[in-house]
């Protein structure tokens, strides 16, 4: 596609999943086994074939730089393709982000092109696959001044989360509630309201302009005021518009026939996985039989630095059913069902390990019982523990419990018996 100046906004703290960042960026959670959170947003880039992308961090972002630097390394100068981390540097003043809009207006400088040209802005820790090609499109379709990807949430889920577009029958936006107590349903669909997925396409003109008015976000002042002001404002349906096909072919002995298997369903999944529970429910949906989200299309391939590990073993009958096993892992007699096991993993005999998910190198000695947790990187799981099964020992243990039963083990502890 034509260069398309992209900017990825991932220095959020993620106060809601502590503790999970608690030693880390909301954007540097792991997620499905080998990836973070930001892998699935840039592998988005990359499959559109944007290849010019600055990624602005800041919240304890040395885990984030480092991923980056190791496992996203297109930078070439002679094809002026490259993906550069841009921490916070008080350009304009001596005040960190303030927020999202204020960390685009820090970094101005980083605009380039005549004021006609896209510039994309996304957000680096959601969950879902899109083209930037078709929205982009889209933008240019409309002769747009600002472009907002759009999903249809259930009405609960957006309180106190999410911002909330209102929009005309042309889909131009008329109003936008950044985190609304209460909001405008869709017409037709009075369960759910129109989300704001934190993808926005400006024209750089209309970018410039619009960040010389007072709002350090975009959400809560930059883009009502733009409506008020009578900009070209547009959403973009994403469940309509985004169309990504990928299919399996198999070929038979004999018949030699191909079978085509539709993968377009995840292409209209979208998750803000801004809570310990939001990010729990999104991880289970991966290893549902048929998964809302699918891994493993060909046509859209996900990316992630990955650790030099040798494959994952299975001694001693050792088993894992229904389950996602990275590499190095060892199951050494332990039983493992719907679960997600990171890198390193080792869970020796006689653990049963369920509905869990556990972080790079941990240890679960013999005899352990683990059900509906969340276990942070490096934590030592002592012989005949169990977590999962009565949250206020658990809670004695240090662990943190959501507000659906969810316990997080944090990071580098090790738990024992009481």
């Amino acid at each position: 596609m034509d260069r398309v100046q992209t900017i990825v906004m991932a220095g959020g703290a993620g106060e809601r999943l502590l503790p999970l960042t608690r030693g880390r960026s909301k954007a540097a959670v792991p997620f499905g086994g080998k990836y973070l959170i930001v892998d699935f947003t840039l592998s988005n880039c990359i499959n559109s074939g944007i290849r010019q992308i600055s990624v602005l961090t800041q919240h304890l972002s040395d885990s984030l730089h480092k991923h980056i630097q190791n496992g996203w390394g297109i930078s070439g100068s002679r094809l002026g393709d490259y993906i550069y981390c841009v921490p916070a540097q008080q350009k304009v003043g001596t005040d960190w982000y303030r927020g999202t809009a204020d960390a685009i207006r820090q970094n101005l400088d980083l605009i380039k092109g005549k004021a006609g040209d896209p510039v994309l802005i996304l957000s680096g820790d959601h969950i879902y696959k899109m083209d930037y090609r078709q929205i982009v499109a889209y933008h240019k379709m409309k002769k747009a001044d600002l472009t907002v990807s759009a999903v249809r949430v259930r009405v609960e889920e957006t309180v106190g989360r999410l911002g909330v577009l209102e929009e005309d029958e042309d889909h131009r936006v008329v109003g936008f509630h950044e985190k609304p107590p209460q909001s405008e349903t869709i017409a037709g669909a009075p369960e759910y309201v129109l989300g704001s997925m934190g993808v926005y396409v400006f024209r750089a003109g209309a970018l410039r302009e619009a960040l010389q008015e007072p709002g350090d976000d975009f959400g809560k002042g930059v883009i009502p005021k733009a409506i008020s002001r009578g900009r070209n404002i547009f959403a973009y349906d994403y469940e309509k518009e985004n169309k990504i096909e990928d299919f399996v072919v198999e070929v038979k002995e004999g018949t030699r026939h191909k079978i085509l298997v539709d993968r377009t369903h995840d292409s209209s999944y979208w998750k803000d996985i801004g809570s310990i529970d939001s990010y729990y429910e999104a991880s289970m949906d991966l290893v549902s039989i048929d998964p809302p989200f699918n891994l493993y299309g060909e046509q859209w391939p996900l990316r992630a630095y990955e650790r030099s590990l040798p494959p994952s073993k299975f001694i001693f009958e050792g088993k894992a059913t229904d389950s996602m096993v990275s590499d190095g892992c060892i199951i050494s007699g332990g039983t493992v069902w719907k679960s997600i096991l990171s890198p390193g993993v080792i869970v020796e005999r006689n653990t049963f390990i369920e509905e869990s998910i556990i972080f790079d190198d941990v240890n679960i000695e013999p005899g352990a019982r683990i059900k509906r947790t969340i276990i942070d990187t490096g934590v030592r799981i002592k012989s005949g523990v169990s977590i999962g099964y009565d949250l206020e020992a658990d809670a004695r243990k240090g662990c943190t419990i959501s507000d659906k039963g969810i316990i997080v083990v944090p990071e580098g502890i090790v738990i024992g018996l009481d």
